[in-house]
């Protein structure tokens, strides 16, 4: 019997987002008893507005957003196909924050989940950034990133997309960012920002639509998984 896992963050004005993207703004727009005059019967509704970053809660990055050539995708322009499919999630939370996480320690990760990657999988990596920090400033800086063999191993497995749970797969330290660069030079995508607390170790189908805004840069997303 499967059950559906919750691997997003919630959305709230104070919420943690990356360095420089817009803060989340949240208000109350209308009120049962602004609109409650409008009706000769009992009813009356109220509504909630809010305003996101594109790259802000739990998201996946557009094309677009890593790669400036102008013929790069948008997120409604993506194939829905990266957003869901078999998926892995691998511990590489013993890894120190501010440091690479390597390709040896993401074969040691696999080894010790006991799972079979196989081309064509989303793969996970679960740095326990949000369990840690999720309230804290120390979100935003005390991680550890993918570093250049971690890309590579990456593009060997065959892996479709790939996510963390923490504001970027890239080590906070880095100004050169490779995560990004391969995924520009690659096209390939990932997903910010998710709760990977239940799936460590585990192997699901992912879901992750993102919300198909015309033009965005990255897609803020529902993230869930069926796990068996």
């Amino acid at each position: 019997m499967s059950r559906l896992v919750d691997l997003s963050q919630p959305i709230y004005e104070g919420m943690k987002v990356y360095p420089g993207h817009l803060k989340t703004v949240t208000f109350q727009h209308v009120t049962h008893e602004e609109t409650s005059p409008r009706f000769t019967s009992e009813f009356s509704f109220q509504t909630w507005g809010f305003m996101l970053n594109d790259n802000g809660p739990t998201h996946v990055d557009s094309f677009s957003h890593l790669d400036p050539d102008p013929s790069a995708p948008t997120i409604e322009q993506m194939d829905l196909g990266l957003f869901y499919g078999p998926a892995v999630c691998l511990d590489v939370s013993g890894t120190p924050p501010r440091t690479d996480i390597t390709a040896a320690d993401l074969d040691a990760a696999l080894e010790a989940s006991g799972l079979e990657l196989v081309a064509g999988d989303h793969c996970f990596f679960y740095t326990a950034t949000f369990d840690r920090h999720h309230d804290k400033p120390e979100y935003l800086t005390d991680f550890a990133g993918l570093g250049e063999s971690a890309c590579d191993w990456i593009l060997d497995k065959g892996i479709t997309t790939f996510g963390v749970d923490s504001p970027t797969p890239d080590n906070p330290m880095s100004t050169e960012y490779p995560v990004h660069l391969m995924c520009r030079h690659q096209r390939k995508t990932h997903y910010e920002n998710l709760v990977l607390t239940e799936v460590v170790g585990k192997r699901f189908i992912f879901v992750g639509f993102p919300l198909k805004v015309v033009g965005a840069h990255g897609g803020p997303t529902r993230a869930v998984a069926i796990v068996e």
